[in-house]
């Protein structure tokens, strides 16, 4: 029996189509794999299951809600009869818009500017019952943060808390757009064994993942078109972390973290979900309050001894999961990549040696094509290279890549390693986040591991 059915669909995003003479047919027992090239179109084909854009020409049927209704069972589709779990938090239960990207580090100094805990983010909207949360919770590792605001979650627990409310709802369909992405290699195993047990007891479930990524279980596949000089002396330290301890609310998020990173130095930090990653390159970025009374030192100066925030970050070039969750800004994806040059979110005007270096960046990882075209237009993953880019047009000393190839096809992680491997110069030194190891550049020699707010 068929669940829907597309035929011969021309799918329109915005005023232009996304797809044309689309066929795909998704039957009951099987268990859909959506690959492709970032830009593809594997999200507006997710999207489009959920209505959210116009089929002009061909069709789209659901025969399974016409069988949900003649049995008496509402389908009020889409809203309630497909869940669908992307890299925007899209529940409206919590928006970042109006919203700044330090506020998540001060969330202890003031209890009423986001009230909206995980455990009443899994309660709303669901009717599960208490066993099947506390079921829920435990698999994805998330029992005891359920007291815990959701504004400060990490990026991965806030992805696990988002597909575990997704599974509460008991949805008819469930649409996951590249959920592995932010979580840990355990984390990713013990998320495709949880999914192929669902559908072996009859779930219906539509996985956008990368080429290598497809799990075991999926039974069927949809394919979408297309060395430093030598040195007498050691190079001057970049970072120094003095017992750096981070405490918020009675909870220890680091613990006596020292640190030294000397200029040009490659360094791989590492860790699970809520190790204290993030926290950690919050107070090299100035963002994070806490970093004013601890030992911090950046390029030699101890934060609070007199620079602003802006004399931090005119040194650091930044790229992470966060960041883009905050950048809304109306602006087309070159000026997007402007900012970066001034390490705001807003548009301001450039010198014609920054517009070049911006197009330059954009040709030589080829985004060419996205030049002109609206920043929230774009896929994730082609937003996510429009911030690799903003990260890079400044050459900046200090380069941190916190998870940067989320949302990326496989080619454009190769180009953009290739990149980085080959065009930061021996004085920048780099920083680079990742649950993934394959995804390091050539060249980085070193690790930080964090395991608990502890280096391990």
């Amino acid at each position: 029996m068929i669940v829907f059915e597309l035929t011969n669909a021309t799918v329109l995003r915005g005023a232009h189509p996304a797809f044309e003479n689309l066929n795909w047919s998704f039957r009951e027992g099987e268990a859909w794999a959506v690959v492709g090239p970032t830009g593809s179109g594997k999200t507006t084909l997710a999207e489009t299951l959920l209505g959210k854009h116009l089929v002009r020409g061909g069709e789209l049927k659901w025969p399974l809600f016409e069988r949900l209704r003649a049995a008496g069972r509402a389908a009020d589709y889409p809203s309630q009869a497909v869940a669908h779990v992307s890299f925007k938090e899209d529940s409206r239960l919590f928006s970042y818009a109006g919203r700044y990207y330090q506020q998540r580090f001060e969330f202890a100094d003031s209890a009423s500017d986001d009230p909206l805990t995980l455990d009443t983010f899994l309660k709303t909207g669901t009717s599960a019952t208490e066993a099947a949360r506390a079921e829920v919770c435990e698999r994805f590792g998330l029992s005891a943060l359920l007291h815990q605001w959701f504004m400060t979650l990490s990026n991965g627990q806030t992805r696990r808390a988002r597909l575990a409310r997704a599974l509460l709802a008991q949805p008819e369909l469930l649409v996951l757009d590249d959920p592995f992405i932010g979580l840990d290699a355990a984390a990713r195993a013990d998320l495709s064994a949880l999914l192929g047990d669902m559908v072996r007891c009859g779930a219906r479930v539509v996985l956008i993942c990368r080429e290598d990524a497809v799990p075991a279980w999926a039974t069927n596949v949809l394919r979408l078109g297309p060395a430093a000089p030598l040195s007498s002396t050691l190079p001057p330290p970049v970072i120094q972390l003095r017992n750096v301890t981070v405490r918020h609310a009675g909870h220890t998020i680091l613990d006596s973290v020292s640190w030294e990173v000397r200029a040009g130095e490659r360094w791989a930090v590492l860790g699970p979900n809520g190790s204290g990653k993030s926290t950690l390159l919050s107070l090299l970025c100035g963002d994070h309050p806490q970093a004013y009374s601890n030992d911090v030192r950046l390029f030699g100066r101890r934060r609070g001894s007199g620079e602003t925030i802006w004399d931090v970050k005119r040194n650091v070039g930044l790229l992470s999961p966060e960041l883009h969750l905050y950048f809304n800004e109306p602006l087309s994806a070159e000026r997007a990549a402007a900012t970066g040059f001034f390490d705001g979110l807003a548009d301001q005007p450039t010198t014609p040696e920054q517009s070049a270096r911006v197009r330059d960046l954009f040709a030589v990882l080829g985004a060419d094509h996205l030049l002109g075209r609206a920043f929230r237009q774009l896929s994730t993953g082609e937003q996510r290279l429009v911030l690799f880019v903003r990260a890079l047009v400044k050459r900046p000393p200090l380069l941190i890549l916190d998870e940067p190839f989320q949302g990326m096809d496989t080619a454009l992680v190769a180009q953009c390693r290739e990149w980085l491997a080959r065009e930061l110069t021996p004085e920048q030194t780099l920083l680079f986040v990742t649950h993934d190891p394959a995804e390091l550049p050539v060249g980085v020699s070193r690790t930080l591991r964090l395991d608990k707010g502890r280096v391990v």
